[in-house]
């Protein structure tokens, strides 16, 4: 019935071009409505609990906090893996669900079991924070700005961007929350002198408590005085700094002290803990994250007119500006997919033209490619996908095939009216003849693509847009190839010559394939040499995740030694950024030191390209480049980022166990193992060395003489070097807002070990004791840094590939090394990063091609009606592996998720050449035809359309397969796989196919005799069993002499 579509399209052409009309509207009414995206959004269910500590130690907080968390969550169902990061004052824990679970319900399972063991945990924690985390590839930086002024202070200017600019930016919609680098934080410091509080006999633990008990406004009641009621409101904060300079606080024997004698108070800033530098200068820097699913380029547009909004409002001589856009990279990235699109459907067009050359046949045929495109873009609104690299690598990808179908009518249409007949009826008969092979290809194509759709794993959705898009544009162009194209054909064509003369390529074509008849049994086996090869070829093939994409951006870390001053930190940064600043490639540097706060010893650099155009080096060789400058730099470890799907380098080894000193120790040795095999840089352990410590360890029996617990030890450390407890912090009110008051030592005392030594404590007596007195002051070094996952400790050894080196490879070199193979007991290798996921790809796009080949032949079986015939056309698949690997070699790509893409497509592309070619045979031989005048009849008249498709598929696909645009780097091993894998395969199916077909003839006719006479054989038992019918049952089926 589907094949009859056409003739009554042809003789209804009204409703016909209102379907179309209306379908090409519905799609760009959607197109205009599509968010615009760099990928497919991702969604990986992510849950964090985070504890903070002030000063508290890694260890401490492995034992007392992030363990008992740990535990807690573990019995919660569909958890993947749990990971731990302690740091000081820190710990964090991530807890990754299975694709799939609600979201929402995690969230809370994880905050009901965090809120079971609230009570096991140590009081002076702050209270856990547990929320979801984006996983997304959204949730990331979407744009960057500094605010800056020449004659503000650094102060004033922290307080602007994170009272206005920041409120700004979270106005608009889509913003999910904006991060701070550089700048301070405006508080009021109270830096005592101990000399001073030794001898006016007070702590610093009691000046704190003093001023945070009387620097406070609180609610007094409510009173009635006279005929109405006031609300009572006792107001102790000081209006001033000066007014707070006089505060009496109380020394214990009835005896005051104004506290300004007691040290310096100043309204200043926090010890700074991060800085920010764009080429050296110092900013206020602010970068902005978008909520996953919203649209990119919108969300920046809006942002930009906040922006400027903003601008006009702002103080005299302050000024926001724009510094970086991850839009940039996603609107040249989507320009260039668009470019791509429609080059590659321009080429395809005017292959069509060089092959019919009749402009009205190569318009109708062309239109097929807008037409299908189009009406796609409103099945993507409606299943909610954005126009991302998947969704238009998608369209680009399958431009050959929407106009394959249209080539093919088109082509069936010109050779019957060159036959002699009318348009009309050329149109008629040759839709009428085409039907099954057309509606054979496309759903072949259609079967290939939806196991991918169907993918398990964060593969999974990212490619279950691609499949979708494929498919809803593939099944358009069988409507436009059934519907619109004989349509067309039969109201706008013109009456073509009759000719019966073979062209030159149609003459070689038949010598070919009749030597190839000739000598079928050579032909077969060559073809199984061929795939032979392919098999032999595959190992050689580098194996890969993505391919980098050149975005103009390199990421670098680097690690100073532990206990590194923040200053020397900024010298450091301000050095190198010098150096990365000289190199022509480079338009300029953000410097952050500190890291936004998290280390001190640790500079993070964002390093912004000039544009492709403007330099010669691509991003990987400006990455090697820069890192043969910098490793000149005393002191310092690199750690460039790399382009790993997963996020940080592109190699990570992880080793776990419980046993921490066999753990660190094999970490080591495969450091200094892997820093010696070829392709690897930037080889390191992810944690960092053991850091400087100054440790207090109570002597138990001294602090109970004296009646001294060692929590108030260590509150009396905390207090005099580090302040309160954030939360615990007397507050100053200013006009709209309230700032920290933090009381400690005044710096120079900090820095004396002598000073810390004699910190004063009171005893049980009320009476002042040294902290010398009740414990031992000692220096030594700790862990800086505690990692675990699923519940143990690990280690992870990272490392960047060298350019030309890939991921698969250079894995394998890793896990030849002793130290992986000679691990010691207790300790294990965890797969995780982008060789996890490599692994998943790969397995899902195995299982994924497994379950086409399966839905292939179901469909052509279900089109063909029987069993054999479709195996002719299945065995043309293993024919196109040989080019695309080779394709690969040659062009140096490696066999990753983009070259799979191209091997599933293969399968497809094949398959429909062999249609065409078993589709005509059999036809022919119900037509009266021998097997011989039905295998040439096919193959000259098949042999124009399918070099045609091949060809225009082939050309749709060259703006790909040279990496023309940005990002194009990533998707070229695809095309270069399709390419690769088309010339070869449609060669080899023109000849071997038609040969397959004789043999798979031959074994039904075989088949056909045979079950034949078993037939016979049972309807003569048949008939001697109804002439006895008193035998037993069982008789019936025994032969009978006569048989």
């Amino acid at each position: 019935m589907t094949w009859n579509l056409s003739a009554w399209s042809i003789r209804n052409p009204v409703p016909t071009i209102a379907l179309f009309l209306l379908l090409t509207a519905a799609g760009v009414a959607a197109f205009v409505q599509l968010p615009i995206a760099i990928d497919p959004d991702v969604q990986v269910p992510k849950v964090s609990v985070t504890v903070t500590q002030l000063g508290a130690a890694p260890p401490e907080l492995e034992t007392q906090v992030t363990r008992k968390i740990e535990d807690a969550v573990a019995g919660i169902g569909n958890i993947r893996h749990i990971t731990s990061q302690i740091k000081d004052g820190s710990s964090s824990t991530e807890i990754e669900f299975l694709l799939g679970t609600n979201f929402d319900r995690a969230v809370n399972d994880v905050r009901d079991a965090v809120a079971k063991i609230r009570s096991s945990l140590p009081q002076s924690i702050d209270q856990p924070v547990i929320r979801r985390v984006e996983a997304s590839r959204d949730a990331e930086t979407l744009v960057e700005y500094e605010v800056l002024s020449a004659s503000r202070s650094v102060k004033e200017l922290s307080w602007i961007a994170d009272n206005d600019v920041t409120r700004a930016m979270l106005a608009v919609p889509g913003v999910a929350r904006v991060w701070r680098s550089g700048g301070v934080t405006r508080e009021i410091r109270v830096q005592l002198d101990p000399n001073r509080l030794q001898a006016l006999g007070i702590t610093a633990l009691d000046v704190d408590a003093q001023i945070r008990s009387l620097n406070t406004n609180l609610p007094g009641g409510r009173g009635e005085v006279g005929t109405t009621e006031q609300a009572i409101r006792t107001l102790g904060s000081a209006s001033t700094v000066e007014q707070l300079r006089t505060t009496q606080i109380s020394l214990g024997d009835g005896r005051h002290a104004r506290l300004d004698t007691l040290g310096r108070i100043t309204d200043g800033e926090s010890d700074p803990d991060n800085l920010a530098f764009l080429n050296r200068v110092p900013v206020v820097y602010l970068g902005a994250i978008r909520s996953s699913g919203s649209n990119l380029v919108a969300v920046e547009e809006a942002i930009d007119a906040k922006m400027r909004e903003l601008a006009r409002s702002l103080p005299a001589g302050v000024e926001i500006r724009k510094s970086w856009t991850n839009a940039t990279f996603v609107r040249e990235s989507y320009s260039a997919s668009v470019e791509a699109l429609l080059l590659g459907a321009s080429l395809a067009v005017v292959v069509i033209w060089l092959f019919l050359r009749d402009g009205r046949a190569t318009f109708i045929a062309g239109l097929a490619i807008p037409l299908s495109v189009i009406p796609t873009f409103a099945v993507m609104k409606l299943a909610g996908f954005t126009l991302n690299n998947m969704t238009l690598l998608a369209l680009a990808l399958v431009v050959g095939i929407l106009v394959d179908d249209a080539i093919v009518e088109i082509e069936n249409i010109i050779r019957h009216t060159a036959m002699g007949k009318s348009p009309f009826q050329a149109a008629l008969d040759a839709a009428d003849e085409i039907g099954l092979a057309v509606v054979a290809t496309t759903m072949t194509i259609v079967a290939v693509f939806l196991p991918v759709a169907f993918m398990e794993g964060i593969q999974g959705q990212y490619f279950r847009q691609f499949g979708w898009s494929v498919a809803a544009a593939v099944l358009f162009s069988l409507l436009v190839a059934r519907m619109l194209t004989p349509l067309m054909a039969a109201y706008w064509m013109k009456p073509l010559p009759h000719t019966e003369q073979k062209s030159f390529l149609v003459r070689a074509y038949d010598y070919l394939l009749i030597r190839a008849l000739q000598y079928r049994n050579l032909t077969v086996v060559l073809a199984a040499g061929v795939f032979a090869l392919s098999l032999w070829l595959w190992p050689q093939v580098p194996t890969s995740l993505v391919n980098a994409a050149d975005d103009g951006e390199i990421d670098l870390y680097v690690l100073m030694p532990p206990g590194t001053p923040i200053e020397q930190t900024r010298q450091s940064a301000l050095q190198m950024s010098a150096l990365m600043e000289a190199h022509p490639a480079v338009d300029r540097v953000f410097s952050g030191v500190g890291t936004f706060g998290d280390k001190k010893n640790q500079n993070l650099f964002f390093i912004y390209l000039k544009p492709k155009e403007q330099r010669r080096l691509n991003e990987k060789q400006v990455e090697a480049e820069l890192r043969s400058k910098l490793e000149q730099v005393p002191g310092v470890r690199l750690s460039f980022a790399g382009s790993s799907f997963t996020g940080g380098k592109e190699l990570q080894i992880v080793l776990q166990s419980d046993d921490s000193i066999a753990l660190e120790r094999s970490g080591s040795l495969l450091v200094d193992q892997m820093r010696s095999v070829p392709g690897l840089t930037d080889v390191n352990l992810a944690s960092e060395l053991a850091r400087p410590e100054l440790r207090v360890v109570p002597n138990l029996a001294r602090a109970a003489d004296q009646g001294v617990s060692v929590e108030a030890i260590a509150r009396t450390a905390l207090v005099a070097t580090l302040g309160d407890n954030p939360t615990s912090l007397a507050k100053f009110n200013l006009p709209g807002r309230q700032i920290n008051i933090r009381v400690l030592l005044d710096p120079r005392f900090r820095q004396d070990l002598q000073a810390i030594e004699n910190l004063q404590l009171t005893n049980g007596s009320g009476q002042l004791v040294p902290l010398k007195a009740v414990a031992d002051i000692r220096l030594n070094t700790g862990i800086s840094q505690i990692e675990r996952y699923d519940r143990s400790r690990k280690v992870t050894v990272e490392a960047n590939l060298a350019p030309g080196s890939e991921l698969g490879p250079a894995l394998a070199r890793v896990h030849q090394l002793p130290a992986l193979r000679n691990l010691p007991a207790g300790v294990r290798e965890k797969a995780t990063g982008d060789a996890e996921v490599q692994k998943d790809v790969f397995n899902g796009f195995g299982g994924a091609i497994a379950v086409a080949v399966l839905l292939v032949y179901a469909v052509l079986v279900l089109l063909f009606g029987g069993f054999l015939q479709p195996l002719t056309i299945m065995i043309s698949l293993p024919l196109a592996l040989g080019g695309a690997l080779v394709g690969l070699l040659l062009m140096g790509k490696s066999m990753g998720m983009y070259a799979l893409i191209g091997i599933v497509m293969l399968m497809g592309l094949v398959t429909k050449n062999a249609i065409l070619l078993v589709e005509y045979c059999l036809m022919a031989m119900k037509g009266g035809r021998s097997r011989l005048e039905a295998i040439m009849s096919a193959g000259e008249t098949r042999l124009r359309p399918i070099l045609m498709t091949t060809v225009a598929m082939i050309a749709g696909m060259l703006p790909i397969a040279l990496s023309l645009g940005a990002g194009a780097e990533t998707r070229s091993p695809m095309a270069i796989a399709v390419v690769g894998g088309l010339v070869t395969s449609t060669l080899l199916t023109l000849v071997v196919v038609p040969v397959v077909f004789t043999y798979i003839d031959d074994l039904e006719q075989w088949l056909s005799i045979h079950l034949d006479r078993t037939s016979q054989q049972d309807r003569r038992q048949a008939i001697q069993a109804d002439n006895q019918p008193d035998l037993p049952v069982i008789a019936r089926s025994l032969p009978t002499q006569q048989e």
